[in-house]
């Protein structure tokens, strides 16, 4: 099968397009031709060897973790899908080698959901990293509730296009950061208020709307602006980093937040995608042959939304 190969850690131009054998179903997974795939800030940083005590990494192996496709074959103790099935999935391995960046994927069926019907497959594709992302840290981990605040950190990418979403539908009141040319993007996800970070200071803002902190902060960013938000988080709140593992602060509770592969929580975000109540992340679309332009993209830290490869021909 076609697909983009990494023989070794390194830059962009260790993404190369060719031939790589097609996967082997066993009796758990079922086998998917995938039409498109997404890319994750994750991509870059495996390919570049930043990741290779996290996630164990045999080469030559393909990149990507997102997938929207067509069932083409069930393993023998699957129960949930057929043949012809449009799915997407989260697609993460034990291992990094089958990734998503080529024309077809064995996953384990636990890990799939059927696609929302109103989406494409580019549309679809975006959501499944990013979302499960977004709702294990808001729900599973930061227990968000309505009439809470929230603040995220960097609302204008992937995940925090879902975050935003997601935590305006469960009754919250929003706030991000964004550069001022996302803040379009992120007022009409939801976002209540809007801080500029480049010109203004995010802990002033903050302490002017909401004097006690607020009840959870999701961070997307790291760095100086994971350090600002210790400070910003009400008494008993809960601090969420999706970047690195905050330090332990006194009152409140920190955690570290990496999605994990769920079809259920999945087919609960596809449910709400249909029902008109989310809108997957704004996207654009390249071939699967410009990988490396679109990591390089992400890896700059300014997109809006998701990026999209395209393995098959999109309309």
């Amino acid at each position: 099968m076609k697909a983009i190969i990494v023989e070794r850690f390194g830059g962009a131009e260790r993404l190369k397009f060719g031939e790589f054998p097609k996967p082997q179903l066993q009796e758990h997974e079922i086998l998917v031709e995938i039409q498109c795939t997404s890319v994750n800030p994750v991509d870059w940083k495996i390919r570049e060897g930043l990741l290779s005590k996290v996630f164990p990494t045999r080469f030559p192996y393909i990149p990507g973790w997102d997938a929207s496709g067509i069932v083409v074959e069930c393993g023998a103790k699957t129960k949930k899908f057929k043949k012809g099935d449009r799915i997407f999935s989260y697609c993460r391995k034990s291992e990094v080698h089958e990734g998503t960046y080529a024309e077809y994927i064995s996953i384990e069926e636990k890990h799939v959901a059927l696609m929302p019907s109103s989406l494409s497959f580019a549309e679809a594709a975006a959501i499944p990293l990013v979302g499960l992302t977004a709702w294990q840290s808001l729900f599973d981990i930061g227990n968000l509730k309505a009439n809470q605040t929230i603040l995220i950190v960097g609302g204008s990418g992937g995940v925090g296009s879902m975050a935003i979403q997601f935590a305006k539908h469960a009754g919250a009141t929003v706030y991000t950061t964004a550069s001022q040319v996302h803040h379009a993007y992120v007022k009409k996800l939801g976002a209540e208020k809007v801080i500029d970070y480049q010109k203004d200071n995010v802990q002033e803002k903050i302490k002017e709307w909401e004097p006690e902190g607020v009840d959870v902060i999701l961070d997307l960013v790291g760095g100086h602006a994971l350090q600002e938000c210790y400070l910003l988080v009400k008494k008993h709140g809960r601090l969420i980093s999706i970047v690195e593992k905050p330090a332990v602060f006194q009152h409140i509770h920190t955690d570290y937040a990496f999605g994990t592969p769920s079809g259920q929580e999945l087919q609960k975000i596809a449910t709400l995608i249909d029902q008109g109540k989310i809108v997957p992340p704004k996207i654009s679309i390249l071939s699967l042959e410009k990988a490396a332009e679109a990591q390089e993209e992400v890896k700059a830290g300014h997109t809006e939304g998701k990026i999209v490869l395209a393995v098959k021909n999109q309309p």
